[in-house]
């Protein structure tokens, strides 16, 4: 059996001062090497890990609580608490504690909480203990000035906090308070008012424990009534006596767990309407308060889920049809104020054995808002807890009740209808419902699919109350109705439905095509609600990037893209987040290359689109439609075109064509001699040159069928005859060999100065004695190239030429 002695909660105190539970195990303490010292850890009793390792500080100042908590602080702003389930755990560790600080046991506290200065602490050491005046009515005033003096000095608040509980010194105070009321004394009770107030302020939990004991807790508050800055004083005591009353919904037969609750409520309502609203350094020094209310929460908690009698009686009378709604509504009240977030996990699953699903089924049925609302919290505390738990019972319960009563439907209806202008509810229940579709949390074992299952139960009964607001609304070429909470509520919807366009294939998709979803969701795209619109546009752009063949057919059976070429030109030229949207889907399209849709857009949407011309994207696309179109007509030139394709990016001599063929017919000398042969860089290619090589390739093929000429132009411009050379072009260029007669004819061609072809290009080089031009032509193409500073060159160029091998000269004059 394991050791309940040292089992334990860790907690942690956050930024808004309350305590989050970081997990249950067992506590013990031992030498630690990496800290260098004796530690507390704690491990988790589910797997073991560690859930604590705090070194014991030698001045750290560790409290002791209500018998069964420890609390210290770790470093700035960072404080920690075991609560034991024992007294005797604790009193083990404390001793630990108080043994490496060498403290004495009997203290709650080993060490002064803050530091003071030298002067202070020679004043205090000269007086060992503090020396409370006689508890008397005439020394109140000398009584409520010691208390306010301590407040400022940590060492004399603990003194004073000592002496008040070695002496009984509470128990006198309130006696003295009776008194003061019967003679209606106000300077005593304004006394008294300071005094209690100052108590509080000690932080002492020791304290707290004898005022808040069901002896002298209402004088306690009756005290506080009578504060000096108020008056009339008010009425505490009889809100809590008259008004307030204890309901046993279901008897409690525990009398500890009685006194608890009573206990519980008065602090709180201490806290919350009788102290004054404390400043920023009052704050810190009512941390043990809230700590009291919280540890007794924890324990009310804890007893209520170990009385099994309690529970199943509550379960019974929630569930039982002959139960009123208003017998059930408090029932529920009871019920959802254990429900605090401390001990949670294991809670839940207490509840959910015992029918937990069931009663929240029957309570959200209830037409009472607010206890709906509870119930909506509890149902998300449930669906963060254990998601499959909720699947599988919204299943099993499919089998037994129609669609309409079903527990998640329920939830999408009250979605549906929610009432507040902002759907704030609304927008809770949709991330619930996001968490149960969600197939990441769905579990895979070897006999079943959780995900394959669930989401066709979900989609078979559910998803038609979901859609229900979306048809309802779209039934015609604009929503019938487009007020803001309606758009809110679509917007929701919609929200939902591309996330399960995203995750949920083809449930999702045969719903879409089945229904029409698509084209009823584009409706919305003329709403006045720019966030709708946009909603829709991003649903379609879900679908589109799915790039999914079954999709897209139905998108161009049904004429799918008219919405959003009309939303597109309605804006016009504002350019807004709508614009962009649009012109991004396109840009996708033309991107992905998604030849379906890029033909559907052109054929049906071009004319429209055309004179879009602040984006090059709808120009693009008309490119790609006018290729594929290309492709199709002629198959053999689109093979051509792949070949060169390689060829243009794989330069190497795996295939010999003709272009090769005329590379290998020109040697080095005669690339010298004439126009040398380099191939434009790949990266100053663009998609919109694609067809260029194919148009320069059967170019070239012609010139192969007639004749080609070789033109030996001589000019005489350094004063001597110029050597004669031969021009050659690589596929790179737009020239090609010609007659020197056609070159005067045609000086505007795209080869004339200024254009591609135009001096300066890499597809020209000429050399001469000083300077040469040399005049290439296609068709008229004239290129004249210069290059002066070649001189040294040249002589080299000339001797060359003149020793041209007699059999390379037969050659190139039989071309």
């Amino acid at each position: 059996m394991t050791d309940t002695r040292r089992r334990v909660k860790v907690y942690t105190l956050n930024e808004d001062r309350q305590w989050d539970d970081r997990g249950t195990g067992h506590v013990s303490s031992g030498y630690v090497e990496r800290l260098k010292g004796m530690s507390l850890l704690v491990r988790a009793e589910s797997d073991g890990s560690l859930l604590l390792e705090s070194k014991i500080n030698p001045n750290t100042a560790y409290q002791k609580q209500q018998d069964t908590l420890i609390v210290w602080s770790e470093a700035e702003n960072y404080d920690l608490a075991l609560s034991f389930q024992e007294k005797a755990g604790c009193d083990e560790i404390w001793e630990k504690i108080c043994q490496v600080q060498g403290k004495d046991p009997s203290v709650d506290i080993t060490q002064d909480l803050v530091d003071e200065s030298e002067e202070e602490r020679f004043d205090d050491m000269s007086s060992p203990g503090l020396e409370l005046p006689s508890c008397e009515l005439n020394r109140l005033e000398e009584i409520a000035e010691l208390v306010a003096s301590s407040l400022p000095s940590p060492l004399r608040r603990e003194k004073l906090a000592l002496a008040l509980e070695n002496e009984g010194y509470i128990k006198k105070l309130l006696e003295i308070f009776h008194v003061c009321e019967d003679l209606e004394n106000l300077e005593g009770l304004h006394h008294l008012y300071e005094i209690i107030k100052g108590i509080f302020l000690l932080n002492r939990t020791a304290l707290f424990e004898v005022m808040f004991s069901e002896e002298c807790i209402m004088d306690v508050i009756g005290c506080l009534e009578y504060d000096p800055s108020l008056s009339p004083s008010r009425k505490h005591r009889e809100f809590l006596t008259k008004t307030a009353k204890f309901k046993e919904v279901i008897p409690i037969s525990d009398p500890e767990l009685k006194q608890k609750i009573h206990q519980t409520y008065r602090v709180q309502y201490i806290q919350d309407m009788v102290l004054p609203t404390p400043s920023v350094f009052e704050e810190n020094m009512l941390s043990t308060l809230h700590s009291f209310i919280f540890f007794n929460k924890v324990e009310i908690v804890g007893m209520l889920q170990e009385d099994e009698k309690f529970l199943t009686e509550l379960f019974a009378q929630l569930t039982d049809e002959a139960t009123d709604e208003e017998k059930r509504q408090e029932l529920f009240c009871a019920f959802s104020q254990t429900l605090q977030p401390q001990n949670r996990d294991a809670f839940f699953k207490t509840l959910s054995n015992m029918g937990i699903l069931p009663a929240l089924e029957v309570i959200l049925g209830m037409d009472d808002a607010q206890v709906r609302s509870a119930a909506t919290d509890i149902f998300s505390y449930l669906v963060e807890y254990n998601p499959s738990m909720v699947r599988e019972f919204v299943m099993q319960e499919a089998q037994q009740n129609d669609d309409d009563i079903l527990l998640i439907n329920l939830i999408i209806e009250h979605m549906i209808c929610d009432t507040d202008p902002e759907l704030g509810g609304a927008v809770q229940l949709m991330g619930l419902l996001r968490t149960l579709v969600d197939p990441e949390n769905m579990l895979a074992t070897a006999n079943k699919t959780e995900k394959t299952e669930f989401l066709g139960f979900f989609y078979k009964h559910c998803m038609h109350v979901l859609t229900a607001p979306l048809l309802a609304n779209t039934t015609e070429e604009k929503p019938s109705k487009d007020d803001f909470q309606t758009a809110q509520l679509l917007a929701l919807i919609l929200e939902l439905l591309t996330f399960c366009v995203e995750h949920h294939t083809y449930h999702i998709k045969n719903y879409i095509i089945n229904k029409d979803i698509l084209r009823r969701v584009l409706v919305l795209m003329a709403s006045k609600h720019a966030f709708l619109a946009l909603c829709a546009l991003r649903f379609k752009r879900k679908i589109i990037g799915l790039k999914d063949e079954f999709y897209n057919r139905y998108i161009m059976k049904s004429f799918l893209f008219e919405p959003v070429v009309k939303a597109f030109l309605n804006n016009g030229s504002r350019y807004n987040l709508m614009n962009s949207a649009i012109i991004e889907m396109f840009e996708f399209i033309r991107v992905e290359d998604i030849k379906s849709l890029t033909a559907h857009v052109i054929e049906n949407y071009w004319k429209a689109l055309e004179d879009v011309d602040y984006v090059q994207t709808f120009k693009g696309l008309k490119l790609r439609f006018e290729q594929q179109r290309e492709r199709q007509d002629n198959p053999k030139l689109d093979s051509m075109r792949s070949i060169l394709r390689n060829h243009r990016y794989r330069r190497d001599a795996r295939t010999l064509e003709d272009e090769e063929e005329m590379w290998f017919n020109s040697d080095e000398d005669d690339m010298e001699d004439g126009e040398a042969v380099v191939p434009p860089s790949d990266k100053t290619k663009n998609d919109e040159d694609i067809m260029d090589p194919i148009s320069k390739f059967m170019e070239r093929k012609k010139l192969k069928e007639s004749e080609e000429k070789e033109v030996l132009l001589k000019t005489n411009l350094s004063g001597r005859q110029s050597p004669s050379f031969k021009l050659s072009f690589s596929s790179g260029t737009k020239t090609n060999l010609t007659s020197q007669s056609s070159a005067s004819n045609l000086s505007g061609s795209p080869g004339s100065p200024g254009s591609p072809g135009s001096p300066g290009s890499p597809g020209s080089v000429s050399k001469s004695t000083s300077q040469m031009a040399a005049i290439t032509t296609k068709g008229g193409l004239v290129g004249l190239v210069d290059y002066p500073d070649d001189d040294e060159e040249d002589d080299e160029d000339e001797d060359k030429e003149e020793t041209v091998p007699l059999s390379k000269k037969a050659k190139l004059e039989s071309s």
